[in-house]
This record gives structure tokens, C-alpha cells and sequence, in this order.
């Protein structure tokens, strides 16, 4: 897809690498890596990140798990790596600028990490754009904006609160998948103002099927088919809204 916009609504842009677990890693391997992106990323920190753990055992639930992680900032801030045992992650915040911009940071991360934890393998690939659209309206008409919506029956009042629907979606022979999420929040910042989450995240599914020198035709892919369903998504009046560069 060739479409630009003025305005993207991307609030968060991200490419998260999970390696085999019997992959080596140390507490040194951090500190290393950093060397090796500083030139880009000079702020450093440490950070605590929450899970929430699903498991079919009623024992393990829901339960919460706390994981360390340390983050390699830009000077701006807008965009940083996160480093933790056997993970990556490459992120970039609102103002998004472009995939070619973005998709450098996501080789410079990965080969940093690769060339200093050596990973045998990938468990997991995910490439995730969080789009957020705001109305100054307290009332919209969803039909006139979204092609991925609720479906509410001519027999259900047609005005309601917030909402939360999605899909899942097979690629690869059920290899990969991409998840559509459409979210509503019940207010914003603005009491005025509805803001809609449209969330689009492809990832693998099946451990070991892409390997090492496969990722970034895997990741490229994945932001066509991003892309793809985010403009099958939206209707020519949103795209009015974001501007659409000609």
C-alpha cells in the first residue's frame, strides 16, 4: 500500500523478538549490546514490565508476573529498544515517521542483540501498530467512518457505550496470525471527545518456522499485511481526516 498520511493516528509502533529459552544469556549481555547502539539510543534505564500469565491450569491463572527490562532511549524518547533474557523489542512513539525510517532501528536492535547473545533460534516474532483516533463529537456514526466495527441488530438500541471487538485472522498455513482489535474508551482527557483504539498486531504463532536469516522478509511481510488491513479497515472519510498525502 502506497498511501501516506499528513497526520497518521499511529500512537505506538513495535517489533518484539522472543529467542529460544536454551538460548545463552547472561547479565552482562545488556551492557554489551548497549555499546553497540549508543550512538543512537544514549539514555539508559531500567524498567518493570507486568504479565498477566493464561494457562488452562486454574493454579496459574491471571497470575501476574513482574519481568526486568532495560531500555536504550533516543535523546527525544520517541523511540527505544527494550533488552531482557532471551527478548527484544524495538518501539517507537507518536510522531510516527515512516516504515523506511522505522525498520533501520528494527536491523540496528537486532543485530546488536545478535551479535553479542549469538540466539540459536526465534520463538516468537510480533510487528503491532496502535493506532488512536480521536472525535470531537460525543456521538459518531461508526458506519461512516470504519469498515471493521460491532454489528448491533436493528433489534438492539442503536446508541451504546464503550465497546471492545476483534478477530483473528490466519496467514502462512495458520503459521501466522493477525489480530484486529477495535476499541472504544468510555471517556478522554477532552470530556467532549471519543477516542477509538484500532489495533492491528501480526505475529507468529508457530515456534521455530522462521529462523534467524529469514527475519526481516518475515517482518516486511508482516507491515504489508498491517497495512493492508488497516486501509480495509477505515473508510475514505477518516482518510480525510489523517490527510492523505497525494
Amino acid at each position: 500500500m502506497d498511501r501516506r498520511y499528513k497526520n497518521p493516528p499511529i500512537v505506538e509502533a513495535l517489533c518484539e523478538f522472543q529467542f529460544e529459552p536454551d538460548s545463552p544469556w547472561d547479565l552482562t549481555l545488556p551492557g554489551l549490546i548497549y555499546e553497540k547502539v549508543r550512538e543512537t539510543f544514549p539514555e539508559r534505564r531500567q524498567a518493570k514490565v507486568f504479565d498477566v500469565g493464561i494457562s488452562t491450569d486454574p493454579e496459574t491463572l491471571g497470575r501476574v508476573r513482574t519481568t526486568d527490562r532495560i531500555q536504550f532511549l533516543r535523546k527525544d524518547e520517541k523511540a527505544l529498544i527494550q533488552v531482557g533474557p532471551h527478548f527484544l523489542a524495538v518501539n517507537h512513539l507518536a510522531p510516527y515517521p515512516s516504515w523506511e525510517e522505522f525498520w533501520p532501528l528494527i536491523e540496528r536492535g537486532l543485530g546488536a542483540y545478535c551479535a553479542v547473545a549469538d540466539p540459536k533460534n526465534i520463538h516468537r516474532i510480533g510487528l503491532r501498530y496502535i493506532n488512536r483516533i480521536e472525535f470531537a463529537e460525543q456521538r459518531i456514526n461508526l458506519g461512516g467512518y470504519f469498515e471493521f466495527r460491532p454489528h448491533v441488530g436493528p433489534d438492539l438500541p442503536q446508541e451504546h457505550g464503550p465497546f471492545r471487538v476483534g478477530i483473528q485472522v490466519l496467514y502462512e498455513d495458520q503459521r501466522d496470525v493477525l489480530k484486529i482489535e477495535l476499541i472504544s474508551s468510555a471517556r478522554t482527557e477532552t470530556s467532549d471527545t471519543i477516542a477509538v483504539i484500532l489495533d492491528l498486531d501480526y505475529f507468529l504463532v508457530k515456534p521455530g518456522e522462521v529462523v534467524l536469516d529469514n527475519v526481516f522478509e518475515w517482518v516486511d511481510v508482516a507491515h504489508d499485511r498491517i497495512e493492508g488491513a488497516f486501509e480495509a479497515c477505515i473508510t475514505d472519510r477518516l482518510r480525510q481526516m489523517f490527510k492523505e498525502v497525494t
